[in-house]
């Protein structure tokens, strides 16, 4: 029910699933009615708009114990201390295999370790924003991790994008550092921004490139930051801008390891699993698929593109190299005709669009022993918010997005901000740990989109506005 002032009357518009329960909808009048007589005794100059339709219990249902989702989990780690805490634990174990290669974590500690130190004597400080443009490889992995250990914030460009947007994502994020292999060397090179990101370099040279490889001259040992905190930044991904120029997200450590929390308990991902690495870096779910790989002892399996992006070469791998967890879009599961079936794997996970319900009865003749999961959450709110794990009864015609993770809360409001009643639609807002710090260099939006969760006791406390529908 939404209730609108005219000014010399009010309208009433009532919308409700079928079939709906009487009594229900006489609360919702009563509750109106008391509201307004209130109101009219009280709060004389309160809009009829701003009147509390819901009734206490159902409003203590939408907004606290749907969002009951407190979880402990070590809010002042920063990620990369997680990956560093597990090197000591299990040191020789394999955390990268690419094609027919490995490397411990001993190694890709020692390695990250050497180009962070590489980085700090550059001048990297907390909160600086350190782009990486590099193919699919170790390397990759190592930039991310030297970037974190160094402090920085690190700035994922894709290599296989337009000029043009990775023109537009430099202008905007303005680093002064970019780590580069040949390939991203060899495009970063050819950029000509319109003004220089430091004046140092000149506009020939408006970012200093730095070649991603083992340098044996530098310390290897962890970095030790001075004041880095989980309140620091840790990465900085362009959204689409499909409605505008890309917007840059700024997330902090303390969301992400929040989510790798999360993700260890609902995918069930152990020391001995084996974690696909199938997004882009460009892409937000990249950061769970790694870490919650190299936070726990498991295995993080990178791929070449081209199988990455063969939807038979991709099962096939899965198959040869008994992968335990993947994230994949619905595109890569529309067809499962004559593909084998991967008995090893123990959780699928559907991002990045709608998933049609129709596909779960193929999914499960080629997945048998697995738990497939929908994952939604916007780039903004740390990669993921809601999730859904499929029931193996599963029949409906609609897959839902499920319920809020740890430490998130969702909110389904009106344009009044205010919740709206139990099955009717309204926008979703997401609150909780992990709500970024907001858009970089872009004030006005950060402001409209991120807003002061009124929900939550924690007078800090912020929510984002997603734009989706929802109920």
């Amino acid at each position: 029910m939404t209730v609108e002032d005219f000014g010399t009357a009010i309208g009433l518009t009532s919308q409700t699933l079928q079939p709906i329960d009487a009594s229900r909808m006489a609360g919702y009048m009563k509750q109106a009615l008391e509201s307004l007589v209130g109101a009219l005794e009280n709060s004389s100059n309160l809009n009829v708009s701003q009147h509390e339709v819901l009734p206490p219990e159902e409003r203590t249902l939408l907004l606290h114990q749907w969002n009951s989702t407190t979880s402990v989990y070590p809010r002042q780690k920063t990620i990369h201390s997680l990956f560093e805490d597990q090197v000591e634990r299990t040191p020789q174990a394999s955390a990268l295999v690419f094609m027919d290669q490995s490397m411990s974590y001993a190694e890709l500690n020692t390695r990250a370790n050497r180009l962070a130190h590489h980085l700090i004597g550059l001048g990297v400080q907390p909160d600086m924003c350190v782009a990486i443009c590099v193919e699919r490889s170790f390397a990759m992995i190592v930039g991310v991790l030297a970037v974190l250990k160094a402090g920085g914030a690190y700035v994922p460009l894709d290599p296989t994008y337009p000029k043009e947007r990775l023109i537009s994502i430099l202008e905007d994020a303005r680093p002064k550092f970019a780590l580069v292999d040949n390939v991203g060397h060899a495009i970063l090179k050819e950029v000509k921004l319109s003004q220089p990101c430091q004046k140092d370099y000149g506009d020939e040279s408006p970012i200093v490139l730095i070649d991603i490889v083992e340098r044996r001259l530098s310390l290897d040992t962890n970095p030790e930051v001075p004041r880095l905190t989980s309140r620091h930044l840790a990465y900085v991904i362009y959204t689409s801008g499909s409605t505008g120029r890309p917007k840059g997200v700024m997330i902090e450590h303390q969301g992400v390891v929040n989510l790798i929390h999360g993700r260890h308990e609902m995918f069930d991902i152990l020391s001995s699993s084996s974690v696909l690495q199938f997004t882009s870096l460009s892409f937000d779910h990249s950061v769970s698929e790694i870490f919650s790989a190299l936070s726990i002892g498991a295995s993080l399996h990178l791929v070449r593109d081209d199988v990455r992006l063969d939807r038979n070469q991709l099962w096939d791998y899965l198959l040869q190299k008994s992968i335990t967890h993947v994230s994949l879009t619905p595109a890569l599961l529309q067809d499962t005709k004559g593909l084998p079936r991967v008995s090893t794997l123990k959780a699928l996970i559907v991002l990045g669009e709608a998933f049609p319900a129709s596909f779960i009865p193929a999914l499960r003749q080629v997945v048998p022993h697995c738990t497939i999961i929908n994952d939604y959450g916007p780039t903004e709110t740390s990669v993921a918010t809601i999730g859904w794990s499929c029931p193996p009864d599963f029949n409906g015609d609609v897959v839902p997005i499920g319920q809020p993770t740890a430490n998130k809360k969702a909110y389904i409001l009106d344009n009044q901000g205010q919740p709206v009643p139990l099955g009717v639609i309204g926008e979703l807002y997401i609150g909780g740990v992990g709500v970024a710090r907001g858009y970089l260099n872009r004030p006005e939006l950060t402001s409209k989109a991120f807003l002061p969760d009124q929900f939550n006791g924690d007078q800090d406390a912020r929510m984002y506005r997603t734009g989706d529908l929802a109920r």
